[in-house]
């Protein structure tokens, strides 16, 4: 009997840890895009034991930026936070197989992220005319 008491509790203790994990992350498609229409990807959310926030993106079918119309250098990765502003997290390079991953930590929650093609890498603001991918907003 007391095995069997021994054994739901551990089973139970695993489940809350496992239910725990899951309920930090959050996981979103990034929307279709009329620039790159077949370009598709994820990005995940989740906090690391500093409370700051993890960012994860897998990108697919995402064609090299010099590729584009007209060219552009590379693609930048922005965080947009609760109050609307975008900060530059970093760029993503495209391999031969059109597919990227993108991984970094920031302080600030986001609400959305979103992929920009740009000539520099080093930008402050996006230009929004260029926007590639982009997720709905976060919750």
């Amino acid at each position: 009997m007391k095995t069997v008491n021994l054994k739901l509790t551990v089973l139970a203790i695993l489940a809350s840890v496992i239910v725990s994990f899951s309920a930090c992350s959050t996981k979103a498609q990034f929307l279709s895009s009329a620039v790159v229409p077949a370009a598709r990807g994820t990005v995940q959310i989740s906090k690391d034991f500093n409370k700051n926030y993890v960012v994860k993106i897998n990108v697919y079918d995402l064609a090299g930026s010099d590729r584009l119309t007209p060219p552009r250098s590379t693609y930048v990765v922005w965080l947009v936070t609760a109050d609307n502003r975008a900060k530059n997290i970093g760029q993503i390079n495209t391999s031969n197989s059109l597919d990227a991953n993108f991984e970094t930590v920031s302080a600030f929650r986001p609400s959305k992220i979103m992929i920009t093609a740009e000539d520099d890498a080093n930008l402050l603001y996006p230009s929004y005319s260029e926007v590639i991918l982009t997720t709905d907003y976060l919750r």
